[in-house]
């Protein structure tokens, strides 16, 4: 089967899901779409030879995120929001700035220069992990240890705010 077979698929695919996370009335079922978009696009990830980037969006956002998303929309009371309907005006607005949003996308990509795969110069090891690590250590390394910092005072200021006082009552 030719790949550009099955990016077609693929993109057909997740065009529909991404419509379908947008479309669907149940927040449960639009969260399941959203993991197929999810899928897709690590399919994608695959076929650009990033099998990296293909696994951590799986791991985090198909993974951590969608349970995340999950628990919270478990809790809220989605009885009480459901009453509500969208005005006119409002839907004329989504209407129009998805349709201003789409008219920019194409002017995009009208205007973008596709070069050929010049074989010479091709390599295959762009998105693999090995090669994903050297430039990281190597030329990103003090951007990457004031990331690591920056997480871990978050890490710690989430913990400060989540710790209960010694007098305080939860019910």
């Amino acid at each position: 089967m030719n790949v550009n077979y099955i990016w077609y698929f693929l993109t057909f695919l997740t065009l529909v899901s991404a419509i379908m996370v947008v479309v669907v009335r149940n927040p449960i079922h639009s969260v399941l779409y959203l993991i197929l978009t999810f899928f897709c696009i690590s399919a994608h990830y695959v076929l650009l030879n990033a099998q990296f980037l293909a696994a951590v969006n799986v791991i985090v956002y198909a993974g951590a995120i969608m349970v995340l998303f999950l628990f919270v929309i478990m809790f809220l009371n989605l009885r009480e929001y459901t009453a509500e309907s969208k005005t006119n005006l409002v839907k004329l607005g989504a209407a129009v700035l998805g349709g201003v949003l789409l008219v920019i996308i194409v002017a995009a990509l009208r205007s973008m220069q596709i070069e050929p795969l010049n074989k010479a110069t091709y390599n295959s090891q762009v998105g693999m992990v090995e090669s994903l690590g050297k430039v990281l250590f190597r030329d990103y390394l003090l951007p990457f240890e004031l990331i690591t910092v920056l997480f871990f005072v978050a890490m710690v200021g989430a913990v400060m705010l989540g710790k209960r006082e010694t007098g305080e009552r939860n019910f």
